[in-house]
């Protein structure tokens, strides 16, 4: 499965588009992303997305560990997804995710906090996965999915307190903006109303974000 499809999954699910194709920002050497990473507390990760900046110029590398882009070479999960190639999935998902919202919100020159990267991956893994397996006519596939991503989330212990705090907000609010789409449309069969709420969401500042998601789980 080539990483540009999973982007235009996304951009067609929340009717965006970017000038660029993901592919060619993606680097598999992990030496080449360790000179790159300008991050102020840099670690081993095996997806990364790497952003500088130069004036006004936004400069994007993508890092996918070298297995990863073999595995969903030899073993599609648009063919099936399964325990094999879930991981995988998900990494690579989640680094086309950063890479598209990055690119959009760069287009209106409007800034992203790391948060709201973190946050709207997660309902995208969360979205995507949870279509793929209806397709291939997995029963209860989005319950699975958010249980597996939202219920006992593991991270990385050399996350600094920092860090290990924006990736635990993270999936916190996106566990509970998902555990809504679940509940009040995909149960529902309310799919294309789903569809419209995803594509609201996905155009708010991270503010409006948790804002929009303590309005949803007040109601």
């Amino acid at each position: 499965m080539r990483l540009n499809i999973l982007q235009q999954m996304l951009e067609g699910l929340y009717q965006v588009t970017v000038d660029h194709a993901v592919e060619d920002f993606v680097i598999t050497d992990p030496d080449i992303a360790r000179r790159l990473d300008e991050s102020l507390a840099p670690r081993e990760s095996r997806e990364k997305l790497l952003v500088s900046q130069d004036g006004d110029e936004v400069h994007l590398a993508l890092y996918l560990d070298g297995d990863i882009v073999d595995c969903l070479a030899e073993d599609s999960p648009l063919d099936e997804l399964h325990r094999d190639n879930f991981e995988a999935f998900l990494l690579a998902l989640e680094g086309v995710s950063h890479f598209l919202y990055m690119s959009w919100n760069a287009r209106f020159d409007r800034g992203v906090t790391l948060l709201e990267l973190e946050m709207q991956a997660e309902v995208d893994k969360y979205v995507v996965a949870s279509s793929l397996f209806s397709r291939q006519r997995r029963t209860d596939s989005s319950e699975r999915v958010w249980r597996c991503l939202f219920d006992s989330p593991v991270f990385d212990e050399a996350l600094d307190r920092e860090a290990r705090t924006r990736y635990e907000d993270a999936s916190h609010y996106a566990g509970r903006f998902c555990f809504n789409l679940e509940n009040s449309y995909l149960k529902r069969r309310r799919e294309a109303e789903m569809v419209a709420e995803l594509r609201r969401f996905y155009r708010l500042t991270q503010a409006g974000k948790i804002s929009h998601i303590h309005s949803v789980l007040a109601a």
